[in-house]
């Protein structure tokens, strides 16, 4: 059964802004706000997955990208 979704994860990165990784695919990027590594990572998602045969990779055609977002608890003094 080929796969609908193509899942990943957003955290925040080491030193600033964030880091998406897909967890299916070899697929990293990063941007400095939310809005901008969600750009990145669906270009970067097209630009992997541009002339593969999708079934060869598990992918139903035209899968879409499910980002889930880790975040720090804050600590309040």
């Amino acid at each position: 059964m080929l796969q609908h979704t193509i899942k990943a994860v957003i955290r925040p990165g080491e030193q600033s802004g964030y880091v998406a990784e897909c967890l299916e695919i070899p697929v990293v990027t990063q941007g400095r706000t939310l809005d901008e590594v969600t750009r990145n990572l669906q270009e970067a998602v097209t630009l992997h997955l541009d002339g593969e045969d999708l079934a060869t990779l598990g992918l139903a055609a035209s899968p879409t990208v499910v980002v889930t977002m880790e975040l720090q608890p804050t600590t309040h003094a």
